[in-house]
């Protein structure tokens, strides 16, 4: 066949556009983006960003050039959320320069995480990771894998706890079972309410559980829930307990829950996405006091440790094999077993996925770069910064806290001087409701910061202010409360 006698694309050509794309990719989007007085955004309405990257798709190609301005407008119209300073509107951001590395090595290489022969390097290297977050837990022995965001690996953990119940399930499926019933707090992420609903389970048998004014899962009512299940014929069979919810930051009392799911036999999972690096400072681990009685952990170090999207660890207390005999379907063209090396090696068949992203390589490089003592630093730094402005809040005029923070989770309103000393009208509340949307939609606007804002079951929409990043420092915490109350003096 004609042809075939060279490669069919030009190495050197392709060599020189790498080159310029990274030196693009260091000079705008990080160099530029870890620049304050450069735009978080540059916000355009969907039509006209639409218009502006001419995203259409054609028979023909484009010469270097127009590929690397396409690159750069990319750049210019993304969100800089993971390294502005004054991006805190997520629960990651932030940039550390080996976890990029980290990444970009994952991207070049291009490999899939399931057996050892294409993946030697990095399928020992997650185990090395995973037991070291395993010892960080409380746990010594034990197993884990990595999943694609914290939502799946709390989906993991729904269908081992089942799995290990009623393994029966696995071949006969939900109609072989009794009705199932699971309980969290209503404060606890969405992923358990989707995890039902994915897995067959329903969503009318998640039982969420009271929880008090700070936002953390009462005990005593997960009780009467688990009572009250059984005594409609259901079948108990899952806790999934939150530290660190997502708007509140709240930690759930592990202790007395572990009391409760081990009276009655149930699985205890607990939702660590994103207070989970709390553990490696050792001031602040007391706020997971229990977390080495559960059965399962989920844990986002991509977002408190700045690794970078994604970076989520489904973690077992478990020994026997529980996630291979859950997902393992044993695909002969994957898992022979007539290899020349050690089996065991072959992890891809813990997960229902195929081929599966190497998440490990980020952290692992961060961590050498860093060693634990860095990290818990870092942690102990986004502690700091907020209460400092927690400090500063209670200290300025038309500004509110929701609640003392416990995490770095810090929630507030900003009151506008024509509400203040209305607290008694019957407006109040609704009108200010109203605030953060609009002082959200001015900053964004002109691009100076980027914060989220929600509702909060009677709570009108509020600021949650989040800070993770590093690079933070108090100039940007001062400027962050100077533009809230510039972008609102006047509603």
């Amino acid at each position: 066949m004609a042809g075939l006698e060279h490669p069919g694309w030009d190495p050197a050509a392709g060599e020189e556009f790498l080159r310029e794309a990274l030196r693009l990719l260091l000079e705008d989007a990080v160099r530029k983006g870890t620049d304050v007085t450069e735009k978080v955004c540059e916000w355009r309405e969907p039509p006209e960003l639409r218009d502006l990257l001419d995203l259409e798709l054609r028979s023909g190609g484009e010469p270097p050039e127009r590929l690397l301005q396409r690159c750069s407008d990319v750049v210019r119209y993304s969100v800089k959320n993971r390294c502005h300073p004054r991006f805190f509107n997520q629960l990651f951001s932030g940039l550390d320069p080996h976890a990029l590395a980290g990444r970009l090595l994952t991207e070049a290489l291009n490999t899939s995480q399931y057996t050892f022969e294409v993946a030697p390097v990095f399928v020992l290297m997650e185990g090395v990771v995973l037991a070291k977050l395993r010892e960080l837990v409380g746990w010594s022995s034990g197993d884990g894998i990595f999943a694609p965001g914290g939502s799946m690996c709390n989906m993991y953990a729904m269908n081992v706890a089942r799995f290990q119940r009623f393994p029966e399930c696995r071949s006969l499926g939900m109609a072989a079972l009794p009705r199932l019933a699971l309980f969290t707090s209503c404060d606890s992420h969405y992923s358990i309410q989707k995890g039902a609903a994915f897995l067959g389970i329903g969503t009318d048998n998640v039982h969420l559980v009271a929880t008090d004014e700070r936002g953390k899962m009462i005990p005593e009512e997960l009780e009467k829930e688990i009572q009250k299940a059984k005594a409609e014929g259901a079948e108990p069979f899952l806790v999934c307990a939150t530290c660190g919810t997502t708007v509140l930051g709240a930690f759930d009392p592990l202790g007395a829950i572990a009391d409760v799911c081990e009276r009655h036999g149930l699985w205890l999972h607990v939702d660590a996405a994103w207070g989970g690096s709390a553990l490696l400072s050792s001031k602040h681990r007391h706020l997971l006091a229990g977390i080495e009685r559960a059965h399962s952990v989920t844990w986002n170090p991509h977002k408190m440790l700045t690794v970078g999207l994604q970076c989520s660890a489904f973690l077992l207390r478990d020994t026997s094999g529980l996630l291979q005999r859950c997902h393992g379907s044993g695909a002969t063209y994957l898992f022979q077993q007539d290899k020349f090396y050690d089996m065991s090696y072959d992890t891809g068949d813990k997960s229902p996925q195929c081929g599966r992203r190497v998440d490990c390589l980020k952290l692992w490089l961060l961590w050498k770069a860093t060693g634990t003592q860095g990290l818990a630093q870092r942690v102990e730094r986004a502690f700091a910064c907020s209460r400092y402005l927690a400090e500063e809040v209670k200290r300025r005029d038309g500004f509110e806290l929701v609640m003392e923070p416990e995490f770095i989770n810090l929630c507030f309103w900003f009151v506008p001087p024509s509400l203040r000393g209305r607290e008694s009208c019957p407006d109040y509340w609704p009108s200010l409701g109203k605030v953060a949307p609009t002082i959200k939609e001015r900053m964004m606007r002109k691009g100076s910061m980027m914060v989220g804002y929600q509702p909060h079951g009677t709570r009108v929409n509020f600021f949650r202010q989040i800070v993770t990043s590093p690079a933070v420092t108090r100039a940007d915490l001062d400027f962050f409360l100077d533009e809230i109350e510039r972008l609102g003096w006047d509603l």
